[in-house]
């Protein structure tokens, strides 16, 4: 089947090159597009502290959707109720949009095609420029064969009413809480030698944390467990691991947190997280950890093995 180019694309070889790279390698001169239409091209913000979601419906394939959390990068995704695409790679290009011809197509590589509800995910870097080539009224466009076929498939994104709705994204984006559940879940607060004071650097870390259970009322239980390394008497030990968790809760409580729902613990020299035989692992064990927990509030609660990953000052 003869293949004709305007004009247009004929001044830009590096795009007719790519276009023809694309036609050979999905199969088959004919493509099945899933995009919406002009008069129903929508967007809408879902907006909150915790995270911001930029939507837009593809009809017959399912969703588009910019995604910001709090405390991570921005990144893209589609929600697909029905994925033609098969595993593999597909071309993510921006091209021009049907209403506005002319424009020079930007490649923007490969994009994994994954099995499951979210096929295709875009870092932040290809995220930004995805927005960058809607904001000028053109199209992000991923193009993969069929699963079930060699016909190439291909979902693509329309700019109509898109500026207007980012512009809402954005002031979602700015509104967002500096950290979100998963990284301030167990936060760990070190000491220096013999001492239970906090440094600027532990400051910073339990102010994240104090920042995000005020905005969450779902947090319920906030355990605070101080601790020591093998050093000195274990009475001794006993006595600092009470005034490391002791202090730590002290910071939490004039910040305003309820002081209904710490549980402020301590445990010497007992349940160490690395061998008490150097400098550095001994620096480990001189610990504050504060645990958090949504739901049922508690009253009583074991202490917990503290080794899985946490938010620490010096992070």
């Amino acid at each position: 089947m003869p293949i004709f180019f305007s004009r247009q694309f004929s001044r830009n070889s590096r795009a007719v090159l790519f276009i023809l790279w694309l036609f050979i390698v999905s199969g088959p001169l004919f493509a099945q597009d899933y995009q919406a239409k002009m008069e129903r091209s929508d967007w809408y913000v879902s907006s909150s502290i915790f995270e911001c979601s930029l939507v837009h419906d593809v009809p017959r394939y399912g969703q588009g959707i910019f995604y910001h959390e709090a405390g991570e990068a921005l990144s893209f995704y589609t929600s697909a109720v029905s994925n033609p695409m098969a595993e593999g790679k597909a071309a993510l290009v921006i091209e021009a949009s049907n209403w506005r011809p002319g424009q020079a197509i930007r490649d923007l590589g490969y994009v994994r095609v994954r099995d499951g509800e979210r096929p295709l995910i875009v870092e932040t870097k290809r995220a930004r420029h995805m927005i960058d080539g809607l904001m000028d009224g053109m199209k992000p466009t991923f193009t993969r064969k069929a699963w079930f076929s060699d016909e190439a498939m291909r979902v693509s994104l329309n700019s109509i009413n898109f500026n207007k709705a980012y512009q809402g994204f954005r002031s979602c984006e700015a509104s967002l809480l500096p950290v979100n559940f998963r990284q301030v879940e167990r936060t760990k607060v070190l000491f220096e030698v013999d001492k239970a004071r906090l440094l600027a650097r532990d400051i910073n870390t339990l102010d994240n944390l104090i920042t995000y259970v005020k905005a969450d009322s779902t947090v319920t239980s906030i355990f605070v467990d101080g601790y020591t390394d093998s050093s000195g008497r274990k009475i001794y030990n006993r006595k600092l691991s009470k005034k490391r968790a002791e202090v730590v809760t002290k910071y939490l409580m004039d910040a305003g947190l309820d002081q209904t729902i710490i549980q402020t613990r301590y445990h010497g020299e007992r349940y160490p997280i690395a061998e008490n035989n150097s400098t550095t692992n001994k620096a480990k064990n001189r610990r504050t950890t504060v645990r958090l927990e949504k739901g049922v509030r508690r009253i009583m609660g074991d202490v917990q093995d503290d080794t899985s990953p946490v938010t620490t000052a010096n992070n």
